[in-house]
């Protein structure tokens, strides 16, 4: 009976099922959440950022949502030093997001652009492509600092 059946890795149904299944759970996306390290796009000067905290909802954060993080790589000449804690917004999360018109939208990498208490960028350039779900979010100055929107 191993022909038709829910298979996905095309592995007869035996015993090496299971270790398909343990692979395909290990490749899941979750939420951005404490202590997951993004990858700052922004000329902020920081290069890569630890999330200390979601500032919305109790499993984490998503696209477009605002965390509290500590930096962890910083360049030497740029406006943010290493171990400061930042404000930063979610533009770039792995995790798939549902849009209105049934697409999904999900990204290779977690990224983050760097912000203030009131929500501008500290950075005058944003890199790479920023979903448009940002604008829902009340983010826009983000989204006319990108280059490519997504």
């Amino acid at each position: 009976m191993g022909g038709l059946g829910n298979n996905f890795c095309n592995l007869p149904s035996t015993s090496s099922e299971m270790t398909c299944g343990s692979f395909l759970s290990q490749q899941q996306r979750t939420f951005i959440q404490m202590r997951t390290v993004l990858k700052v796009v922004d000329n902020s000067g920081a290069k890569k950022v630890m999330c200390i905290q979601a500032l919305k909802g109790k499993k984490g954060a998503r696209l477009g949502d605002t965390i509290i993080a500590s930096v962890k790589e910083a360049m030497p000449n740029g406006k943010v030093k290493k171990g400061k804690v930042v404000y930063g917004v979610v533009v770039r999360a792995a995790m798939q997001r549902g849009r209105c018109d049934g697409s999904e939208v999900k990204f290779d990498d977690n990224a983050v652009v760097l912000v203030d208490k009131q929500g501008q960028p500290i950075g005058t350039r944003v890199f790479g492509p920023v979903p448009h779900e940002l604008r829902q979010k009340k983010h826009v100055k983000i989204l006319t600092l990108a280059g490519h929107i997504a």
